[in-house]
């Protein structure tokens, strides 16, 4: 009782407190000093350019541009209120002086605006792509696959545990390889020695002898799922990634874990590597991308421009750039410093893999063969870059080809530089 009598007395005594001083103020108001509006207006106009400034500047470019292309059209009356402001030359000489002077000082504005303005340019004609293999033998989704340098054959793992090899011009079985006890998520074939890398959420990473066709390495560390595996393409390192929110980077033949990349938040989806810097690249659910310093074992940046999960990321064959894929879009990054380019839609899917042929042609997600089962899970172009194997959920593996009946004047680019149109409205 006696605690709630203290209560209502302080409650009391802060609200007779508030009370004096409001009375006090309000006694007050009306012997303030009246509001200075020039100094209000400084004030304003200071604020919207501080907020406004690129704003502003944009406008007048836009501005400059408009009256440029009216002189370019022909002659037409000073606007108004300028006529009595400039006086050009009354005789017929100077006032041509005084209109090539401006025609040429608009000239140089606009060719100094068009100077930072991006350009595109069109793309060169491809044939489009036609489905013309169907391979079945899978039980479960076809999550990986992986093309032999040799351009002779390629793997691929599913979710019944079994890594198939198939023939690539008959699309032939060759052989099947069993060992991993759960699907298997990632496939890679070394370039440099007669070795098969998978791994699988089995949480295994394992090293198959194709001499043999048996496991003769496994690499133990990771605390989950293994969603992704490289390999570099000058030294004996495979960079493996997964549900832990790490990427491993092991030595091949020791089965030493080198470094632990950490530093993500979710699942490591994708890896990728390189020769050159950043010679580790990955892409997770937390929503970015981090480059890494292979030699340190350490993060060089982070990439945070994607807003939804990044499931892929691909390198350019031939110019040093990447491409991450995510169901918000595709975007384009070049290296070494992660500077973003541009962004890739057109999709309305959940993109889930890309791959990239020598000829610059990023591939689209193709259809499945029903609605249901519509999901393509990996993709690879093979070395000649002619032929586009995807695994799918509806068990199979495809591959597309470009249609050598089609030509340009059946099937014409439709080429609408939408990135290019945005990016002027913010430029100009």
């Amino acid at each position: 009782m006696m605690e709630d009598v203290q209560r209502h007395s302080v409650h009391t005594l802060v609200f007779r407190s508030l009370k004096r001083s409001h009375d006090v103020f309000l006694s007050n108001h009306g012997l303030l000093p009246p509001v200075d509006e020039k100094a209000e207006k400084i004030r304003r106009a200071i604020k919207a350019r501080d907020c406004y400034g690129l704003v502003f500047d944009d406008v007048k470019k836009m501005q400059a541009m408009k009256h440029l292309r009216e002189v370019e059209a022909g002659p037409n009356p000073p606007p108004p209120g300028t006529a009595e402001n400039e006086q050009p030359p009354q005789n017929e000489g100077a006032l041509m002086a005084y209109n090539d002077t401006t025609n040429r000082n608009n000239a140089n504005q606009l060719a100094n605006i068009i100077k930072k303005a991006p350009t595109m340019p069109k793309p060169k004609w491809h044939a489009p792509w036609k489905l013309y293999r169907v391979i079945a033998g899978h039980l479960g989704w076809v999550r990986c696959v992986a093309l032999e340098p040799g351009n002779e054959w390629f793997a691929t793992g599913a979710a019944d545990r079994i890594i198939k090899i198939w023939d690539l011009a008959s699309g032939q079985l060759k052989v099947s390889l069993t060992g991993h006890v759960s699907t298997v998520r990632g496939l890679a074939v070394s370039a440099r020695h007669p070795y098969l890398f998978s791994c699988g959420e089995d949480r295994q990473v394992k090293c198959w002898d194709l001499e043999y066709n048996k496991v003769i390495r496994h690499y133990h560390g990771h605390l989950s799922a293994v969603y992704s595996l490289a390999l570099h393409p000058t030294i004996d390192v495979l960079i493996t990634a997964g549900r832990d929110s790490t990427a491993r980077v092991w030595d091949m033949r020791t089965k030493a874990n080198i470094h632990t990349l950490t530093g993500h938040t979710h699942t490591v989806a994708s890896v990728i590597t390189q020769a050159s810097e950043p010679q580790i690249i990955t892409g997770s659910h937390d929503c970015t991308i981090r480059l890494w310093d292979l030699a340190a074992g350490k993060s060089i940046c982070t990439l945070t421009n994607h807003k939804k999960s990044v499931r892929d990321l691909v390198f350019h064959p031939t110019v040093n750039m990447f491409a991450s894929g995510s169901p918000d879009n595709i975007k384009q990054w070049k290296c070494p410093e992660g500077k973003f380019i541009q962004n890739l839609s057109g999709h309305n899917a959940i993109i889930n893999c890309l791959a990239v042929n020598p000829e610059g042609v990023l591939a689209p997600v193709q259809p499945g063969s029903m609605d249901s089962e519509a999901g393509v899970f990996s993709m690879t172009f093979d070395n000649s870059g002619s032929r586009l194997i995807t695994t799918e959920a509806d068990k199979t593996i495809k591959i597309y080809r470009e249609d050598e009946t089609a030509t340009e004047e059946s099937h014409p680019i439709n080429w609408k530089p939408d990135i290019l149109k945005r990016r002027n409205v913010i430029i100009l």
